[in-house]
């Protein structure tokens, strides 16, 4: 199945759906954009993108028909589906949107259509489970499957749909080398071809696992450090000066990857037989950091202070999952706010990336103020100017240590960071 010339439906134009539609409506093929979300289609038809990937001039330079209509898919011969796969709260592969999006492209799909998936998913469900649904909904008619896991990162500008390496996967050779020309129209960074869709979908899942491992290791290091009463940035700045140093650095681990991917894997591995050990213990530290930043560092040095939880102002800075993106989805921030406000203190949190972006001017006031999420809003100020909002004394938690700890007790806080 080669349609000539590809006629592309994007299934869900969400962080990932959207670049990639835009990227496909820049080239000659004619490119239609589907999303279940009416409120979505009429915001982009007006220009808008509220997850900030594309800017306003971004969606008049292109071609894409948008529409909350299922109907669409039908004018397609390729589509690809980049719907959400999250966890539900026990943990597990949440596979309804992705479910959903299969039976509505059967049900509105033409015979021989391409259909692509680019959604992370453990090995085995885009052809058992997502072919299987799309067979039985379309009455039986012909179709081709293939895979190409997304690897955008929400907000970062440099490395864009466009200038990240494709990965594809065909169930057939046929499919495969569409793929690789389909994707190669847009992608300048190069296209890498697996030998079949599982490989596929297990290079995408232990991507974002090695990340999530590798942050729990520094993690962990960084509980060890402070422990000792060393700061962990001194440690790796030091440490780093060695060639082959992997730098990451300590932090909160949310949103809807890195958090989240790694569980899939286990859901695999369990079904397999077999118990994952280090898999889970990544998560587990990382799911074990908010708690500590809570207890073990805000309020173990409001108490050291003599500042007592249930009268103490704290301004959380930052809700998102990380810095300069507006999506709070599985953001470890709201872990640290229920911590803090289960100990009784006053929380007053703020984001300068969302609608929750208030005056901050509420001068000596604070008695700790926790940079969680460094936007580039934030960035922008200097200690001096957090030092008018600050209470005497007042700890300043740098969770990412973006400030100098000098400049900040020059500036009369107590700097703290992991």
């Amino acid at each position: 199945m080669s349609p000539k010339p590809p006629i592309i439906c994007v299934v869900g134009l969400g962080y990932v759906g959207l670049p990639l539609a835009h990227a496909f409506g820049k080239t000659e093929w004619k490119t239609y954009g589907y999303d279940l979300s009416k409120e979505r289609i009429e915001e982009l038809n007006k220009g808008k993108d509220r997850t900030g990937e594309l800017t306003n001039e971004d969606l008049k330079n292109t071609k894409v028909e948008y529409s909350s209509d299922p109907s669409i898919i039908a004018n397609a011969n390729v589509i690809i589906v980049a719907v959400p796969t999250p966890i539900g709260s026990d943990k597990r592969p949440d596979l309804k949107a992705l479910k959903s999006a299969s039976e509505i492209v059967g049900e509105n799909m033409n015979e021989k259509s391409i259909i692509v998936f680019e959604s992370t998913v453990y090995p085995g469900i885009t052809e058992d489970i997502c072919g299987t649904i799309i067979s039985k909904k379309s009455g039986g008619k012909n179709f081709s499957l293939g895979y190409s896991p997304e690897r955008v990162n929400p907000g970062d500008k440099e490395h864009t749909v466009e200038k990240i390496v494709k990965v594809v996967a065909g169930q057939d050779e046929d499919t495969a080398n569409f793929l690789v020309g389909l994707y190669g129209k847009i992608v300048k960074a190069g296209i890498h071809r697996a030998p079949n869709i599982k490989v596929a979908e297990m290079a995408k899942a232990i991507e974002n696992a090695q990340r999530d491992l590798n942050i729990a290791y520094i993690n962990e290091i960084a509980i060890l450090c402070d422990k000792i009463g060393i700061e962990s940035k001194d440690v790796l700045d030091a440490a780093g000066t060695k060639w082959n140093f992997l730098r990451f650095s300590p932090g909160l681990v949310g949103g809807h990857c890195i958090g989240v991917d790694p569980y899939y894997l286990v859901e695999k591995a369990k079904s397999m037989g077999m118990t994952p050990k280090v898999i889970t213990a990544g998560r587990d530290l990382n799911d074990s950091i908010a708690d500590y930043i809570a207890e073990n560092m805000i309020l173990a040095e409001l108490r050291k202070n003599d500042i007592q939880s249930k009268e103490a102002n704290i301004l959380i800075l930052g809700l998102t999952f990380k810095e300069d993106v507006p999506d709070t989805r599985n953001s470890k921030s709201i872990d640290v706010i229920n911590k803090l406000e289960s100990a009784g203190c006053n929380v007053f949190p703020h984001d300068a990336q969302t609608d929750n972006n208030g005056n901050l001017e509420k001068e000596s006031f604070y008695d700790a103020i926790v940079l969680l999420v460094p936007h580039k809003e934030y960035l922008e100020k200097s200690p001096y100017d957090f030092s008018k909002i600050a209470n005497r004394p007042c700890i300043f938690f740098d969770l990412k240590s973006v400030y100098e700890k000098k400049d900040i007790e020059d500036a009369g806080m107590i700097y703290l960071a992991l």
